[in-house]
């Protein structure tokens, strides 16, 4: 079955760098866009980032456009998020997603603290 599993959260200071990994199988993960969430408290998710199957067209929220790059690795059926300039606004759980068919699938989430 699909999984997404996240990883390279934690908490971090303003103006500090995190790399998210989201490791995915159980589907052709070349053949799919890819997408970072995040949700923070008392808010709904909203999109980050998504990423085309080839890393040919990538696409950003403009919160963060210029601090965060979207990226993958077919060989490794991986889609990272390098987050860099945080600011305390960025805390969150990111979650990734992929819409496989007629199915979104989500990860757990992993945590970004961004505080002094």
């Amino acid at each position: 079955q699909v999984q997404l599993v996240e990883s390279g959260g934690g908490l971090v200071q303003p103006g500090g760098s995190l790399r998210l990994s989201c490791a995915a199988s159980g589907f052709t993960f070349n053949a799919y866009s890819m997408t970072w969430y995040r949700q923070a408290p008392g808010k709904e998710r909203a999109l980050v980032a998504d990423i085309t199957p080839s890393s040919r067209r990538t696409n950003y929220a403009d919160s963060v456009k210029g601090r965060f790059t979207i990226s993958r690795d077919n060989a490794k059926n991986t889609v990272y998020l390098q987050m860099n300039s945080l600011k305390p606004e960025d805390t969150a759980v990111y979650y990734c997603n992929a819409r496989v068919g007629l199915y979104a699938y989500w990860g757990q989430g992993t945590q970004v603290t961004v505080s002094s």
